[in-house]
């Protein structure tokens, strides 16, 4: 069988877990005798459904393996499995541990939708506590520059913001909308000017892997491409604004800074990256409880710009 397939096929809604045809293909792709033994469900993910898997080969050993199905919601072409596997090619010679690419079938056709097979990385979501943040911060910023050190970043699409600032409106429970409307005018400006590097594009605590206190795999590289490494920062500053507060995303910048041996961040992408939750629409509005954090970050932000 191909290990990777080229006919174009159209996404389906993938709630269910995976059906008898992509079960069977997973083991047809592992070799003669292999059977699947464990079907997981993994959290989070709106983009994906994946499923851990535990897969025994004809021989007898043991395979832990994810499998990412694309649901409708991603059916973008700047969004697709080739994406992933371009990105996953190009991560093969990182120094961080992500997930190598098994088999896959981007057109969707032996599985119900274009889907792929993926190593299962060691470790479980980040739980670090106050004490550790610290350490923490470190790793995440130094995990940063083996994938900014990657070569390639030209085969990989360019940076393009979500919020293309064509709709510029403030967030439905928006309390003060006069930032926001600050903040579409800065994001507006010319960007600053920086070398394009690979980058996650979507790099967040949740898209990291820990155990024992140690940093074990980034995972979710359907987003990647070639951009500022500032995007990187931004979008991982903004995760942890909103979970423990502004002074841990200025922290973590200081980590960046300190691992780098210097990095001079432009807000500017802090607010192009906020901006990225905008618009709504009528099935996805920011979380009502979550708007006051995200309006002290941005008031931090506009202040600095």
């Amino acid at each position: 069988m191909d290990q990777v397939t080229r006919t174009p096929a159209p996404c389906l809604p993938t709630g269910a877990p995976p059906g008898h045809p992509t079960l069977r293909w997973v083991e047809e792709c592992l070799g003669k005798g292999a059977e699947v033994r464990m079907v997981r469900p993994l959290a989070g993910g709106t983009a994906h459904a994946n499923h851990a898997l535990l897969v025994e080969s004809g021989a007898g050993s043991a395979h832990r393996l994810v499998l990412r199905r694309w649901t409708s919601r991603a059916t973008s072409p700047d969004f697709s499995p080739e994406r992933e596997i371009a990105a996953l090619a190009l991560l093969a010679g990182c120094e961080i541990p992500t997930p190598a690419l098994v088999a896959a079938d981007p057109a969707g056709a032996y599985c119900d939708v274009p889907t792929l097979l993926i190593t299962r990385l060691a470790g479980h979501p980040p739980r670090p506590s106050p004490d550790d943040l610290p350490e923490y911060l470190i790793q995440l910023a130094a995990a940063l520059l083996a994938v900014h050190a990657l070569n390639g970043a030209s085969t990989m699409p360019p940076y393009v913001p979500h919020n293309r600032l064509d709709v510029r409106r403030p967030p439905k429970h928006a309390l003060r909308p006069a930032l926001w409307e600050r903040a579409f005018e800065v994001a507006a400006r010319p960007a600053p000017e920086a070398p394009a590097r690979f980058i996650h594009r979507d790099y967040h605590a949740d898209n990291t892997l820990w155990s024992y206190g140690k940093l074990t795999g980034v995972v979710d590289w359907s987003d990647s491409s070639s951009g500022p490494v500032a995007v990187d920062i931004a979008c991982m500053r903004r995760g942890l604004a909103l979970r423990y507060g502004t002074s841990v995303a200025d922290r973590f910048l200081s980590a960046f800074d300190q691992v780098s041996g210097g990095h001079t961040h432009a807000p500017y992408w802090d607010v192009r990256c906020l901006l990225d939750l905008l618009p709504e629409t009528a099935d996805n509005t920011m979380d009502e409880a979550k708007v006051p954090l995200f309006e002290d970050y941005l008031a931090q932000l506009l202040s600095e710009c």
